[in-house]
This record gives structure tokens, sequence and C-alpha cells, in this order.
């Protein structure tokens, strides 16, 4: 796309794009494969957990994490095209997770569609896993019927384990980025809080399970407002729920774990939801999508759902995690907008959805 004229005519064809796409993703626990065709239809989704293995680190083991990869790469690459019924000669291009992520995980998915590329004579897509889960957005399973589409431009709020990021987004693959968090995302401080709390891991559905029963305004936990900017911070709220911890500790009382999560969850579910309005009131965008692993959280969706101001496109639970679907999805944009990757890629741990 080099000039204005080049970007619009890219866009109009990328309305309907028609590719079949085989995406690999590796960026952090889970191995998965998927083909997905034009962008929309999921042909086929596998994914290999290493949650449980993690759990007993509290966290992930960037090393474990790689040496899983390397275990459950091919299985699941074999499942993936078994499923959809389709072989190597059948696809039109190989779409893999560049970065962001760890970086000895994100090489086994590289490698993995490198050696497919030399193989079948396939073209390669370096994908970007934030843009992949924007675009999980337009999915849909295999021969269910067609689902309202988000419109642009679009306010997107993305919210995972590692980001935190409002983008504008203005069309397919144009990005505006409007802020991010300074410190840490609100899916980390989730797992922060729930190890802190003794809820285990992952920290996300700990989390919403725990509070459940609790009072969200038990604990006026603090909201990082920034003067209005569109950035975030929720190290606040994390010291915050230790420093009440420890005090009720000295006092030897019972934590009561239920309103502490509770009140947690409701102090972050706020600054994402009155940050995304206002953030879609300032660019007058009538769509807002919100992706990611912490798009799952039941209070997050239920009470931007709730607002009737803006229509919310919210991936089913299934693709708000890691998935090789959203990365073939956004495998199909990029293949039909011209991109193509040469077998020097390498993986690229930092990369931010503003450079592309």
């Amino acid at each position: 796309m080099t000039n204005a004229a080049d970007e619009k005519k890219v866009n109009k064809d990328l309305k309907n794009p028609v590719a079949r796409i085989l995406g690999i993703e590796t960026s952090c626990d889970e191995t998965a494969a998927s083909v997905v065709e034009n962008g929309r239809e999921i042909l086929s989704s596998a994914v290999a957990s290493q949650a449980d293995l993690h759990a007993q680190f509290g966290g992930i083991f960037p090393e474990v994490a790689s040496r899983q990869h390397i275990l459950a790469i091919y299985p699941i690459v074999d499942q993936a095209l078994k499923e959809a019924h389709l072989r190597l000669a059948d696809l039109d291009g190989i779409a893999v997770t560049r970065g962001p992520g760890l970086p000895g995980s994100l090489v086994v998915g590289i490698n993995m569609a490198k050696g497919l590329v030399i193989g079948s004579g396939l073209p390669l897509l370096g994908i970007n896993h934030l843009e992949g889960h924007l675009y999980s957005a337009w999915l849909r399973e295999e021969g269910k019927g067609k689902k309202k589409e988000p419109k642009f431009p679009l306010l997107a709020l993305l919210v995972s384990g590692g980001h935190t990021e409002l983008i504008l987004m203005k069309d397919h693959l144009v990005y505006e980025r409007l802020g991010g968090t300074l410190d840490d995302a609100a899916g980390e401080a989730f797992d922060k809080v729930a190890r802190l709390l003794d809820l285990g891991y992952p920290g996300g559905p700990a989390i919403q399970e725990a509070a459940e029963g609790g009072n969200p305004k038990a604990f006026d936990f603090p909201r990082a407002w920034l003067d209005d900017s569109y950035n975030f911070s929720f190290s606040g709220i994390k010291t915050a729920v230790l420093r009440e911890v420890q005090q009720l500790e000295k006092q030897k009382s019972k934590l009561p774990i239920a309103d502490l999560a509770a009140s947690f969850q409701a102090a972050v579910v706020e600054v994402l939801i009155r940050k995304t309005i206002l953030a879609a009131e300032e660019y007058k965008t009538k769509d807002i999508l919100i992706a990611g692993g912490v798009s799952a959280n039941r209070a997050l969706r239920e009470q931007i759902s709730a607002q009737k101001k803006y229509r919310v496109h919210i991936p089913p639970l299934s693709l708000c995690t890691d998935n090789a679907a959203m990365i073939a999805g956004a495998g199909c944009y990029r293949f039909c907008a011209g991109q193509r990757n040469d077998l020097e890629m390498d993986a690229a741990p930092t990369w931010s959805i503003s450079e592309l």
C-alpha cells in the first residue's frame, strides 16, 4: 500500500477476502493450529494447552513452554489439517504468529511454518498476535450462518495477560493506537492478585469464580484515571489489594476472599469500560470490539453489553484466549492485501500493533 488511492482499493477488496489459510500459534503457552477460509469460516481448530503444567509455577515458565511446543506442534498441525479434510496443496498460504510473545515459544511455531513452506511452496505470512485477536471478531464456526460483523471505524479494546490497549481501527489492517498500559496489563493484574489470594493460575477465571459470591463495594480500591488519557495503570490496585490483605492478616481477621476478588474485579472493569466508552465518543465510532483473554471475563462482557449506545462485538469464549483460528483469520486479510514473508523472517517478541 504505497499511497491513499492504493490503500482505498486494497481495503475495498478486503471486505470479502478469498483465501484458505493454515494458522499456527505458539506465542505463549498454547500450541495451536487452525484452517480458516475467507477470513471468516473456521474449518478446524486444534489447541494443546499447557495451563495445568504452568499452574504449579503460578505463571508461565518460558523454557518449559518452548519445550512443550516442540512436543505438540507437529501433531497439532496434523490434527488441524485432518479436521479440515485438507492437504497442504489445498491451501493458499501458511500464517504464523511472529510476535509479540515469548522468544523461545515463537521460534517453534515459526520454524514449523517455514518447514511447511519449504515442503509445499506456499507463501509464508508472519502475523502480529494482537492483530489476530482483533480479527477473532470476524470468525464463525463452519456451517454456522452469517453474523453481524464489526463496522468501521470501530474502537477496539485489546485486553489480555500481556497487553491492555485502546485501538482505533479505521478499516481493515489500518490502526491508530490511542493508549495502552504504563505498567501491568489487566490480565497480569488478575494473575498477580489471584496469586496473592491463593486462588491459583490462571488468575482471570479464578478471580471471576471467587467474585461470584462477593460484594463489589466491600473495598474501595483505587481507579487510575491518568488525567482522562487513554492509557492504563493497574499496578496501584494490585498494591492496594496487597496492603488490604496485610492489614487484615495483622488483625488476624479471616480474609474475605469473595469480597476482595469482587471489589478488585469491579475496579478493573470500571476503568476498562469507562475509557473505552470515552474513546468511542471522542472518535465517533458506532461499534466497539473487545478481544483478548480478559474479554472472557463475565462482568466485563455483561456490563459493556448492557449499554445501548454502541454495538459491541466480543468473540465467543473459545476465541478469547490464544488460538490459531485468529492467526489464520488475520492471515487471510494479510494474504489478500499482498503480504508475503521470506524465509529470513525472524521472531519479533516486542512487535507493537502500531508498527503494522
